[in-house]
């Protein structure tokens, strides 16, 4: 039996779909390519937008037209928010929950006797544990991401992930530890630690981030460790101290702010202001050298005026990210700022949006054009011919030409040029 895996959305989901691939294969099943033909294919879905949603039913109409005698497969995050509107879409054979991702296997069997549709869809519930779910490796690759964390407490107004997730939940430091040692033994040598509230982790648990940092910092085979987006207020001066004990942390730290006015703040209940936000930044440039940050940024959210958007696109220039993932806002029926309405035109926020990119991509031209003439060390993770690509501790990507295999291997490199249209460096040993 062949099965082949569609992914959507965050880092999360693909740790998960990695996990779900591991269950099928450890069961007989070959894992292809979802542009090959397979008997199954399955859909890990987001729902963290509108047009999340729609790629979703696009892709479940899409693999269905295009393999009609294969198993349609629907799970992720869109069923578990949205349960009616993902079993009205009846192209999907088997649909499920992310809280029922680890009965795949045991759902497709059931499937296959009653040639019945299947929907297993359970919802979170407070006291959740952790789902145990690990992997061994991470599709061959020299990098990994680790799903550490799971859940949000924060109900942000706009955001529809504590429907879709359930509460703050932790996987075990004794877990985390195997899981790595496992992953660093199959020639892993970067671990990303990753969770839909990566700050929260440990919380009312005795443990906290610093603690699973220091368990991939602590294993002699893994050479970085690199930490998934982080909720600013979790970002305490005493957990900042504890993440800079570790030497093999990287210096790139992704932070939400999604905006630089404080009453749009306000507006959707972040636990922060803008001031707050740029001493945290200031915090973290000068504890970690080489320290790079980069952001999320919503544009025309629910009573954003003009003004408004003018002091948070001002704020993203003061703070200088390195880069900056910019969005439209995307009313989520069942939200808090969903009762209030939508008051931004859809081409004004789409117009923001594209100022801030362009505003954005400016300050990065010239970070990276800084870097050139620089030493750096780079972690090769891919290769094409003689070409190969990786990245620095903060993130900057480099492609070098080389006649001997450096797959796996930290360099020092010197960059010689920034290539803007590809947003590559180009370096030599």
């Amino acid at each position: 039996m062949k099965a082949a895996f569609y992914t959507l959305g965050c880092k999360v989901n693909q740790y998960e779909t990695e996990y779900m691939a591991e269950l099928l294969k450890n069961a007989g099943f070959e894992i292809v390519s979802n542009n090959e033909a397979a008997d199954y294919f399955i859909i890990n879905s987001c729902t963290v937008t509108a047009t999340a949603d729609q790629k979703t039913r696009q892709s479940v109409r899409r693999f269905k037209r295009n393999n009609p005698d294969s198993t349609v497969i629907l799970t992720g995050c869109m069923p578990q928010a949205f349960p009616e509107d993902a079993v009205k879409l009846t192209e999907a054979d088997i649909v499920l929950s992310n809280k029922d991702n680890e009965n795949i296997l045991k759902l497709i069997n059931e499937y296959n006797i009653s040639k019945e549709r299947v929907v297993a869809i359970n919802k979170h519930k407070s006291g959740d544990s952790f789902s145990s779910c690990s992997i061994n490796s991470f599709a061959g690759r020299i990098r990994a991401f680790v799903k550490i964390e799971d859940g949000c407490d924060r109900f942000c107004s706009y955001c529809i992930i504590p429907m879709a997730r359930g509460r703050v939940r932790s996987k075990p430091l004794s877990e985390l530890e195997k899981e790595v040692k496992t992953l660093s033994n199959q020639g892993v040598k970067e671990i990303v630690l990753v969770g839909i509230n990566l700050s929260s982790y440990g919380k009312n648990e005795g443990f906290d981030l610093a603690d699973a940092v220091k368990i991939c910092n602590d294993n002699p085979n893994i050479l970085r460790v690199r930490l998934g987006s982080l909720e600013p207020d979790h970002l305490t001066d005493l957990l900042i101290e504890k993440l800079s004990e570790n030497n093999k942390l990287c210096p790139q730290f992704h932070i939400s702010l999604q905006s630089g006015c404080d009453k749009t703040l306000r507006n959707m209940n972040r636990h922060y202001t803008s001031g707050e936000y740029k001493k945290l930044c200031a915090k973290l440039r000068s504890v970690f050298s080489d320290c790079t940050l980069t952001t999320d940024l919503m544009t025309g959210f629910h009573e954003e005026t003009e003004e408004d958007f003018i002091e948070s696109l001002r704020f993203v220039k003061e703070i200088a990210f390195e880069k900056v993932h910019t969005f439209p806002y995307s009313e989520r029926v069942g939200t808090a700022a969903s009762k209030r309405g939508d008051s931004v035109s859809k081409a004004e926020k789409e117009r923001r949006a594209n100022t801030v990119i362009n505003e954005a991509a400016k300050i990065r031209t010239d970070f990276m054009k800084s870097q050139e003439g620089k030493k750096v060390s780079v972690l090769f993770e891919s290769s094409k011919g003689n070409n190969y690509r990786g990245y620095t501790k903060n993130y900057i990507p480099v492609c070098i030409n080389s006649e001997n295999n450096v797959l796996g291997k930290e360099l020092e490199v010197t960059i010689k040029k920034y290539d803007e249209l590809n947003d590559l460096c180009f370096a030599s040993l």
